[in-house]
């Protein structure tokens, strides 16, 4: 886990973002989290199969590749479980935390993507993945030393889906009701564009996919 300090950011279609800002990610606005930690990559198919004992993954084979084809209802059983063998609290991110995290915290340096300009040195995405997920932590890691923010799978958060506000928030915790989740970016499959920090994906609970997994907050 990494260590990411609390603090006030611009969450959602910034300058740097430019002209390839969707309307989801509209208004910017300001928001405040408070002090949490962040898986430093993506939970693996290792990890899953140590506490579920199986392994869901489409490509499967690959233990330090990131579990996915995980909807967010598997991940809340893995949650519970992990939970209950830790005697910890671990839990998917909110939709702000997970995005405060991929700019950089408090590190920030006004990247596009998850650590650069450069989506190729950060992201396995459609250009560079031959057509897989990849094992965590091969491509550079972002300010606060995060990796594979975007690309390789998309991110389950714990938000449901909801249009911003343009008032500022603080720990933001998404719509109070809804039928689809947030999911955040971009994967092996998606253009640059989709692997922006700024980018919103969503998916009914249930939804599982090849190009769907998770990290976790503590």
């Amino acid at each position: 886990m990494i260590y990411v300090q609390g603090g006030t950011f611009t969450m959602g279609c910034t300058n740097e973002q430019g002209s390839d800002c969707y309307d989801s990610e509209k208004p910017s606005h300001s928001v405040t989290v408070s002090s949490y930690s962040i898986g430093k990559y993506e939970v693996t198919q290792a990890q899953w199969r140590a506490v579920m004992g199986s392994n869901p993954s489409h490509f499967s084979g690959c233990d330090n590749c990131p579990v996915e084809n995980v909807s967010w209802d598997d991940i809340q059983g893995f949650i519970r479980k992990l939970n209950s063998q830790t005697g910890k609290t671990y839990r998917l991110p909110t939709e702000a935390e997970w995005e405060y995290a991929a700019r950089g915290g408090n590190k920030s340096r006004g990247y596009k993507y998850a650590g650069s300009n450069d989506v190729g040195s950060v992201a396995w995405y459609d250009d560079n993945s031959n057509s897989k997920t990849h094992s965590v932590g091969q491509k550079s890691p972002n300010e606060l030393g995060i990796y594979d923010m975007s690309g390789n799978v998309w991110e389950w958060c714990s938000d449901w889906d909801g249009a911003y506000s343009s008032s500022s928030q603080s720990n933001p915790k998404g719509a109070s009701s809804g039928t689809i989740r947030v999911l955040r970016g971009g994967s092996w499959t998606t253009r640059a564009r989709n692997c922006r920090s700024s980018i919103r994906g969503n998916c009914p609970p249930d939804a599982r996919d090849s190009a769907f997994g998770f990290r976790l907050v503590l």
